[in-house]
């Protein structure tokens, strides 16, 4: 049957999520046409990845076969078919809003990249085990509730075929890395230019996990592990999680993956050519899906197994990691629950934030190694000297992990930030992601803190659709700004302060301006003529004797300045009553004080 949920809805942070199209998808027996047993539908052999609509139609089996377990489709994605969300809840409440307060919530995404497809296939296998009724799981489910996106890149998984990922061992068949619009989905949390980005939000600020997985498949060195790790970066997490993260989750993590014979190391980001020289943590920015995850302070995990090993154990060691965090959630539930609950209630009253980080290369830790030894010869295609691994020769060895990183752009944030009606991209983003916001109610002059743009740099070829901008400089004035009814007020004591933040400050890394949404302001819209500016210019020269100074001294320190008639008369229209203050002005505004 399928039935509607708009009791979804709730008023929470004021974001108006219209659910009326999502809906509970627990398929009868009389659709299960792609879909055998759930016993079958589980257990996973060889070199065969599951595709799409029988991964899906396998989900449906087990929804339909089990009281606590839920198919929801949760919103669009870009080829037009929906976004699914199977929820396991042992109280058998789908809804969000009714999941205890005592439980932790865990959200696993797969097939982001559906050229990895280990994490589609051990979600799979790790649902039918939690649904089997095996003693072992029912204290898993005790005390957590299993939320799983089957296949979050639904485009890239229907566009099946062998040969995409070249360097890679199996599985026979399997998805492509971009999504129906081309798109790389993770590198899109933050711009969100797809529906799968979007739908993803909504999912996630609805059920508020205390951890999250997205599972690849690595490319890069070659090494004896199967599966290695990123997580959450410490430095740049509120520091109750970062200090959680470090004390007590990654030891125990690290820990039970060796016991259960697949020992890892983290993901293998090297310093230089090999290993030897040193790997460091990936800084892991709003852009991907664990930044992203930090932003709310949910510790996130990205799992990557390596290439070169067969696909079975790629992913039967998923499949461990995926079972390492439900045991680690179970066991750790009160300090799981505590820490971010914590870290929610004094975010809100942080006052300042890093938007920029950068590796802190005098510091690592020792650690070991298990890897192969590298080779250097010369190749017999290009006739220069090539890398290789020795698979004969496996080695242990210790190597600095460096896993330090530094705020390099600190800003304090404002008791509010106001943005005018008309960047509707940004307020939607805003709202999706869960930001309380407040209409302006009539129109008024605000004295209000602006920046203006004084220097950026941008990419010269286009990254997932934008040419970024990095390197951005600001000057901060105070100015009255004419504000209007319905323009949006966002007030800064909210648990999601480090998403507003490093969305509106123009200098945060994966910021709303450095994507572009911001880019007309950068354009002037308003012009002179020379032949008619210059009688102009001449009056204010003469009217003004500090203006003829400053531009005498520009004149003599910039002798191409000098010597260009044009650029001479601009820069005079730029001090005129004539130029327009909008012209890289940035359209977000600080404010301090009541409202």
């Amino acid at each position: 049957m399928i039935t509607s949920f708009p009791k979804f809805l709730s008023k929470n942070n004021n974001v108006r999520m219209n659910l009326k199209n999502y809906s509970i998808y627990i398929v009868g027996l009389c659709l299960m046409t792609l879909s055998v047993s759930s016993q079958e539908t589980t257990r996973f052999t060889g070199n065969v990845s599951i595709p799409y609509d029988e991964c899906i139609a396998s989900y449906a089996d087990l929804a339909a076969s089990s009281g606590d377990a839920f198919l929801l489709e949760m919103g669009k994605t870009d080829i037009g078919k929906p976004l699914h969300l199977f929820i396991i809840n042992k109280d058998g409440d789908v809804r969000p809003s009714s999941f205890p307060d005592d439980k932790a919530v865990i959200l696993i995404n797969n097939g982001i990249h559906p050229g990895e497809p280990c994490g589609i296939d051990a979600s799979l296998k790790l649902a039918g085990d939690l649904l089997s009724g095996k003693p072992e799981f029912d204290d898993i489910l005790e005390t957590t509730v299993i939320c799983i996106i089957p296949i979050y890149n639904v485009g890239g998984s229907l566009n099946r075929g062998c040969c995409s990922r070249a360097n890679q061992n199996g599985p026979e068949k399997y998805g492509f890395r971009g999504n129906a619009k081309n798109l790389d989905l993770n590198r899109d949390f933050i711009k969100a230019d797809s529906e799968n980005a979007k739908s993803f939000s909504k999912i996630f600020q609805l059920i508020q996990p205390h951890l999250f997985l997205d599972t690849h498949t690595s490319n890069g060195s070659d090494y004896q592990y199967v599966m290695t790790m990123i997580h959450t970066q410490p430095d740049k997490a509120h520091q109750r999680i970062g200090d959680f993260i470090l004390q007590k989750v990654n030891p125990i993590i690290y820990e039970s993956m060796e016991n259960k014979g697949w020992g890892m190391v983290p993901y293998v980001h090297t310093m230089g050519r090999t290993p030897e020289q040193g790997i460091m943590d990936f800084l892991e920015t709003p852009r991907y899906s664990t930044g992203y995850t930090a932003l709310f302070n949910t510790i996130g995990f990205t799992s990557e197994t390596h290439m070169f090993k067969p696909f079975a154990d790629r992913v039967e060691s998923t499949y461990q990691f995926e079972l390492t965090l439900l045991q680690f959630a179970q066991e750790n539930i009160k300090d799981l629950l505590k820490v971010r609950k914590r870290a929610n209630e004094e975010i809100s009253v942080q006052k300042q934030f890093a938007l920029q980080w950068e590796l802190d290369t005098t510091s690592w830790k020792e650690i070991q190694f298990s890897g192969y030894e590298p080779e250097f010869s010369i190749s017999e295609v290009t006739g220069q000297e090539r890398l290789s691994y020795n698979r004969e020769e496996p080695k242990t060895t210790s190597i600095k992990h460096y896993d330090k990183y530094l705020p390099k752009v600190v800003v304090e944030k404002p008791d509010y930030y106001i943005i005018p009606q008309g960047w509707s991209d940004v307020i939607e983003r805003l709202r999706i992601n869960g930001v309380k916001m407040l209409p302006i109610v009539e129109d008024r002059v605000i004295e209000v803190e602006a920046y203006h743009i004084t220097d950026y740099d941008s990419k010269t070829k286009p990254y997932e659709g934008h040419y970024l901008h990095d390197n951005v400089e600001v000057e901060k004035v105070v100015e009255p700004i004419q504000f209007y009814r319905g323009d949006i007020v966002i007030p800064t004591n909210q648990p999601s302060n480090k998403f507003i933040v490093e969305m509106l400050e123009p200098q945060g890394v994966d910021s709303y301006f450095a994507w572009n949404f911001f880019d007309s302001i950068l354009q002037q819209k308003e012009w002179f003529s020379d032949y008619i500016f210059e009688d102009e210019a001449e009056q204010m020269l003469s009217a003004n004797p500090d203006l003829r100074a400053e531009f005498e001294a520009k004149k003599k320190a910039e002798p191409q300045f000098s010597q260009n008639h044009w650029w001479m008369l601009y820069w005079l229209y730029q001090q005129s009553e004539h130029f327009e203050n909008s012209f890289n002005r940035f359209p977000v505004y600080r404010y301090n004080g009541e409202f």
